[in-house]
């Protein structure tokens, strides 16, 4: 089935409304890629 398809497409729809009125289109694609990517960048002060 293309459900695994469809659940990305909707998740990439989300992001696209989230990152409405951004200046940059690389804002957008840095959010799905922190979404979709499974990057997990490390944050500052935690360990």
């Amino acid at each position: 089935t293309n459900a695994r398809i469809e659940a990305v497409n909707t998740k990439i729809r989300l992001i696209t409304r989230i990152a409405y009125g951004f200046h940059d289109p690389h804002a957008l694609i840095a959010l799905a890629m922190l979404t979709l990517g499974g990057y997990r960048p490390p944050l500052p002060g935690r360990n």
